[in-house]
């Protein structure tokens, strides 16, 4: 009997002379286990990569690899700042985006709301679906059926010479790109964009709601001092996030759509990059001119973030 109470009495010892981590991992072990492929994915495909960013400050060459190339400093990004294409593609950049944030982020909020309206169940969750549907179509497709809609002998064209109306060579001129781009993205991502004010407003008290309409106010009046007020945080949150990346725009859907005749206003960073560095094998001034593009956006963001938490006390951090 003594020697069991002592050999537990060590066994508790020894359990607590080990670390803190050392015993949360033996407790929790399985747990760690789930975690581990997340963390080593995240480790090898999105972290170790970053290595890769030191190009940007050296003359990168295939043969010498990263670490044998040498290094010539902020060179790159001297060249690109000094670059008489820097402020054409920091225009077209800034403008698809600006005007994107106007149209395209009020867009998912106007239909949240609109669904939050609708009193008939069964054609709220038709409209719900009718609006996700587009998301899940790939890019490729969506700028395919663009460019069969929008064509000169296309089914849009064949509308307006029916009213009347002359042709027009949507792909073509440089003026229509922006419209057809921002266009295009909302009718693609409001319904999936929804969804995120649609869980907001899922968790408003309806108390509130009942309580106002006792008080007299009618379905506008508590849309603007109960609604938008209870989903004031996350478009807050969402807005942040859009602020930064006021310089980031995918390059895939400006590839599929733009020409030669459109490099005017469809001409961005992310497709400057391309060309530079998968076509031209520019691989050291791609790389600087792409971390350029991240730190401007990692300001705005963080700028984006300060100005929320003072004005509305809601912000990522």
């Amino acid at each position: 009997m003594d020697i069991t109470l002592r050999k537990s009495s060590n066994s508790g010892k020894a359990q607590k002379k080990q670390p803190y981590f050392i015993r949360q991992i033996r407790k929790n072990k399985y747990l760690y286990m789930i975690f581990f492929l997340p963390i080593l994915y995240y480790i090898l495909f999105h972290y170790w990569p970053m290595y890769g960013i030191t190009i940007a400050f050296k003359d990168y060459n295939i043969v010498r690899g990263i670490s044998g190339s040498p290094w010539v400093g902020f060179k790159h990004f001297e060249k690109f700042l000094t670059d008489p294409y820097f402020w054409k593609l920091v225009r077209n950049t800034l403008l698809i985006n600006v005007y994107g944030l106007v149209w395209s982020f009020p867009a998912p909020i106007i239909l949240a709301l609109s669904l939050n309206e609708l009193p008939n169940r069964g054609f709220k969750k038709f409209v719900q679906s009718v609006s996700y549907l587009p998301h899940f179509i790939s890019t490729v497709v969506v700028c395919g059926m663009i460019v069969n809609f929008m064509a000169y002998d296309g089914i849009i064209n064949q509308v307006l010479e029916s009213l009347g109306i002359d042709r027009i060579h949507f792909l073509m001129l440089p003026e229509w790109f922006r419209t057809i781009y921002i266009g295009s993205g909302i009718w693609q991502g409001v319904g999936w964009g929804s969804i995120v004010y649609l869980a907001a407003l899922s968790g408003i008290d309806e108390e509130l709601y009942e309580a106002a309409t006792i008080d007299g106010a009618n379905r506008w009046k508590q849309m603007l001092h109960i609604t938008l007020p209870g989903i004031k945080p996350t478009i807050s949150i969402m807005l942040i996030m859009n602020l930064g990346r006021l310089l980031n725009i995918g390059y895939e859907k400006i590839i599929l759509l733009y020409n030669g005749s459109t490099y005017e206003t469809a001409d961005v960073i992310s497709t400057y990059v391309y060309r530079r560095g998968l076509l031209g094998s520019d691989f050291s001034y791609a790389t600087a001119v792409n971390l350029f593009q991240n730190l401007i956006g990692l300001v705005l963001l963080i700028t984006s973030n300060k100005i929320s938490n003072k004005l509305s006390d809601t912000g990522l951090w």
